[in-house]
């Protein structure tokens, strides 16, 4: 049979056990890695994996049970095992599968799964590694050690079937790259610094040497930072640290915290909590995205959800239960693995771009700081209070000078949202969180 059969045959030997509803999740993935240092190959994984999950209502009681035995005898265990926890299960009324009406009908093709990734052989992907390694020797001689770097690659399959008929499936795969050097100066002090792409396209995956000339100049930049007297100024995030940003707005909106009232945002939709330049959106119909899928974990179609249209909270993000609990609709937010209720999950979600690039955001700062790398979890979702170590280069004049490490950045996430006053246009998909470069126009940067 293949997956989406055997996903439908659970259900309907859990509906004849005396399940009020049930959910089928069947996956399998071949995982690849392989960490490279100094030229040597340090480390190579390749795993295959293949199981299938469960979940039982029964009058408003919930369980879950996964096995990757996919035998008739293990399947119907499995349908036994899930309803017995049912029974003992506390019950919630607003647990359940999604209505039918919001359940998807089609499985339009998003482009997720590239035969050229598929094609790529253990030696050609360890390859790409070596390479972008080597790059990053040859840009500078204090490039002298390594602390990590090599390859990933996925590809999967995915099916899940439901007791109102639905029945979806489709396939995956990506690829990422990264590689992490570390520079030496002539006192002998080191700094290490990173560069990365993943894609879904082999075609679209930045050149390996590029990652490892770009993961140098990072590291040699590093060289000689210091810490800046703590003061008020303007910030400037780069893609990579502003895309951490829409991780924490992420946190805020996810309709789990929004019906526990452990966000600052509760209450808030319809109200400007950001500048008009913030345009925020959660797309999961995004060919080739990293963060695409046709449907949610339970079924329901992805979509493009505004979250935030020029500075105002136009929605949270649901999954079935968090909608329910809250009085709204499904955005086709849910996410789950095996076992467990779903979760709330992204999908693509990020800043739109504005117009300005980032060397003109960059000359608009007369005295401020450039952050490209943030440390630590010190953001309370509850009062948006935000607080991280942080480093990267000061701004004077308009002009990149000095590298800064060892601060701290503080500030509150709201406040930081209506102080945006520069968003960039150089937005760049490397994951399911994604940013342009800004400027938020003050912020406290504690240091020595």
């Amino acid at each position: 049979m293949t997956p989406a059969e055997i996903a439908v045959s659970v259900v309907e030997r859990a509906c004849r056990l005396g399940a009020t509803a049930a959910e089928v999740v069947f996956r399998q993935s071949v995982e690849f890695s392989a960490s490279v240092r100094l030229g040597e190959v340090e480390t190579v994984k390749e795993a295959a994996s293949r199981g299938l999950g469960l979940r039982v209502l029964l009058d408003g009681r919930q369980a879950s049970a996964s096995t990757s035995d996919l035998s008739a005898a293990a399947l119907d265990e499995l349908a036994e095992t899930a309803l017995t926890l049912a029974r003992s299960a506390s019950a919630d009324d607003t647990a359940g599968i999604p209505d039918a009406a919001d359940l998807a009908t089609e499985t339009p093709d998003l482009d997720l799964c590239d035969p050229a990734v598929l094609a790529l052989s253990s030696d050609e992907k360890i390859r790409l590694a070596l390479t972008a390694e080597q790059a990053a020797r040859d840009y500078d001689e204090r490039i002298v050690n390594f602390e990590g770097g090599g390859v990933e690659s996925s590809a999967g399959h995915m099916a899940l079937a439901n007791s109102l008929g639905f029945v979806g499936e489709y396939r995956s795969a990506s690829l990422s790259l990264a590689t992490v050097p570390v520079a030496r100066d002539a006192a002998g002090r080191l700094q290490r610094a990173y560069w990365y792409d993943a894609r879904r396209k082999l075609a679209k995956l930045e050149d390996p040497a590029s990652i490892g000339r770009r993961a140098a100049e990072r590291a040699v930049s590093k060289l000689g930072a210091r810490r800046v007297p703590t003061q008020s100024c303007p910030i400037v995030f780069a893609p990579e640290a502003a895309a951490s940003l829409i991780g924490h707005l992420f946190g805020a909106v996810s309709g789990d915290a929004i019906f526990r009232r452990a966000s600052f945002l509760v209450g808030k939709l319809g109200e400007r909590i950001a500048s008009p330049l913030v345009t925020v959106v959660d797309d999961g119909r995004l060919p080739q995205g990293l963060g695409s899928r046709p449907f949610d974990g339970e079924g329901v179609p992805t979509r493009r959800t505004v979250v935030i249209r020029e500075g105002r909270l136009e929605s949270y993000l649901h999954n079935a239960y968090t909608a329910r609990k809250l009085g709204e609709r499904t955005t086709g937010n849910a996410s789950r693995g095996l076992t467990g209720a779903p979760a709330v999950g992204s999908n693509n979600l990020y800043l739109v771009a504005g117009d300005s690039s980032p060397e003109a955001i960059i000359a608009s700062v007369d005295n401020g700081f450039y952050v490209t790398e943030l440390i630590g979890f010190g953001v309370n979702g509850v009062t948006g209070d935000y607080s991280r170590g942080a480093a990267g280069r000061w701004i004077e004049r308009g002009e990149l000078t000095f590298p800064v490490e060892e601060v701290t950045i503080a500030g509150n996430l709201l406040t930081m949202l209506k102080h945006i006053e520069i968003v960039g246009n150089d937005l760049d998909f490397r994951g399911r969180l994604a940013a342009p470069t800004l400027k938020i126009a003050e912020m406290t940067v504690s240091g020595a």
